[in-house]
């Protein structure tokens, strides 16, 4: 079948399905509360809210079928050339689980546990010192990940080392992160896979000159001798990253050296635990009971079907506050392609805009619009079951206001004054974690990388490449000389607009 006609065949079932309001869907299938539910180990998601039926699913699941969905998740576990614009395996898993008999995935396996006993012995040996702070400097992939992950798993008692981030290439950025650490009590890890992103090179920099010496400074990379060379460091405080890795799936790797750091290795293993838990289910699992396909399909069902042009996620704990930016980098990222992995134009729309926020808070600031606006936008609502905070009445009122937002959603409310109506029929879908735990957070971050990789099968596109962040990379390479005022820039808008920033 082609893209066309999947496409048309998709509208079609969405046009049927519309017919009947999302609340008297539900009225009318009283067991797809339970029935439209998936719990794998610690992660429960419920899509009994998403505005599809029974038929609608069977459709969906026929039409991942048909894209060979099962094949293609073995090949990307087998290690086979699914990232083919840069001809390159995407082996993320294999840095967690041991799923795979491919010599690719094995070999990949291993090199990630000697990767492990590496990070274990400079854990070990900064514990050791009298080091007291970590400064991360990253971008992108290497910092999204493993600040939501360090934020979202540092108890309320501090570990052995407080780790602090450093992204931006904005000065002040810098200035705020090193007020108030002592050098001689800090540890600087620079995490590039090239080791030419201008931002780490440059944040680099100023922390090598601000520790005063380079006995504190370590790098991970897959440029070692670029890393050698720019920063003086000596490979033994090099951890590897390697090219079948992308940035935005590299926080199983020693890119996660900072979360190692922040809860002790032992519990970065549990992370990773999670995460392969995950794997196991994804790979074994029939699609109609498997989690990621559900959310993939849900994801294609809102996007293509209902055309949504943006989906939220709207966590239920202050831990997660970070989740949203993390996923906006993984689903955008991955799914902001427009062209099929063969060149030829994507039928349809792909990607949605991810924006989102942490509840309550979120309530008082832009849920008027998704109540009462004229754009509907679907929700992944996520809560947690049990908290680890002594505060029992605060924890059932989060909870109420999790439970009473979806419902409200799905149901609205009607009143004489038009002003006062809630209209509902806005899809969410409700994910629920036993209690955060790296287990837990491994397993649903874990979820939304297979989510994200199902969805560019169904869309025919490539998850692994990236190159619309290069463009504008390069633009700025060549307006630095401008700036400095030593050439001028080929753009008239441009030309002016540095006059103005030169004064």
């Amino acid at each position: 079948m082609s893209d066309d006609a999947r496409l048309t065949e998709l509208r079609a079932e969405v046009g049927r399905v519309t017919q009947t309001p999302l609340p008297a869907l539900i009225a009318a299938d009283p067991a797809r509360a339970t029935d439209f539910t998936v719990k794998v180990g610690p992660v429960y998601a419920s899509f009994a809210r998403q505005r599809y039926d029974r038929a609608a699913l069977d459709w969906l699941f026929g039409a991942a079928g048909v894209v060979d969905s099962v094949g293609r998740l073995r090949a990307l576990f087998d290690g086979e050339i699914v990232n083919v614009t840069e001809r390159r395996p995407a082996l993320h898993s294999a840095l967690r689980s041991d799923l795979s008999a491919s010599d690719i995935a094995r070999a990949a396996h291993a090199q990630a546990l000697e990767a492990r006993r590496r990070m274990r012995a400079v854990v070990d040996a900064l514990a050791a010192s009298e080091v007291t702070d970590i400064v991360s400097v990253g971008i992108g992939g290497s910092d999204l990940g493993p600040r939501l992950a360090v934020d979202a798993l540092t108890g309320a008692t501090p570990g052995r080392f407080r780790v602090h981030f450093l992204s931006n290439v904005d000065g002040h950025a810098a200035q705020r992160v090193l007020a108030g650490l002592d050098p001689k009590r800090t540890a600087a890890l620079l995490i590039s896979k090239t080791f030419g992103t201008q931002e780490t090179l440059l944040n680099g920099g100023i922390l090598r000159d601000w520790l005063g010496d380079d006995s504190r400074l370590y790098a991970i990379s897959a440029n070692v001798e670029r890393a050698a060379d720019a920063f003086n460091i000596p490979s033994e405080r090099i951890l590897p990253m390697w090219d079948w890795v992308g940035g935005r799936y590299s926080l199983w790797s020693a890119v996660g050296l900072p979360i190692a750091l922040a809860i002790g290795m032992d519990a970065f293993e549990q992370f990773l635990d999670g995460a392969a838990e995950m794997d196991a289910h994804v790979l074994r699992t029939p699609l109609q009971n498997n989690l990621a396909a559900w959310h993939a399909l849900t994801a294609i069902w809102n996007r293509n079907g209902l055309r949504y042009a943006t989906q939220a996620v709207l966590a239920y704990d202050d831990r997660l506050k970070l989740l949203s930016n993390y996923l906006q980098q993984l689903v955008m990222e991955s799914l902001g392609k427009s062209v099929r992995l063969d060149g030829s134009a994507v039928a349809g729309d792909t990607v949605a805009v991810w924006w989102g926020g942490v509840g309550t808070d979120t309530q008082h600031s832009f849920f008027q619009a998704l109540h009462q606006g004229t754009s509907i936008v679907p929700a992944d609502f996520i809560g947690v079951v049990r908290s680890d905070a002594p505060y029992a009445q605060n924890h059932r009122a989060l909870q109420a206001n999790l439970l009473a937002q979806t419902e409200a959603f799905a149901n609205g409310q009607g009143s004489d004054d038009p002003h006062r109506v809630y209209a509902g029929g806005r899809p969410s879908t409700t994910i629920l974690l036993d209690a955060l735990t790296p287990h837990s957070l491994g397993a649903l971050l874990a979820m939304y990388e297979h989510s994200v990789y199902l969805q560019s099968v169904f869309w025919g596109i490539n998850a692994f490449d990236q190159f619309g962040v290069e463009l504008g990379k390069q633009v700025a390479s060549r307006l630095l000389p401008a700036l400095a005022g030593e050439a001028e820039a080929d753009d008239p808008v441009t030309r002016e607009l540095i006059r103005q920033l030169r004064g």
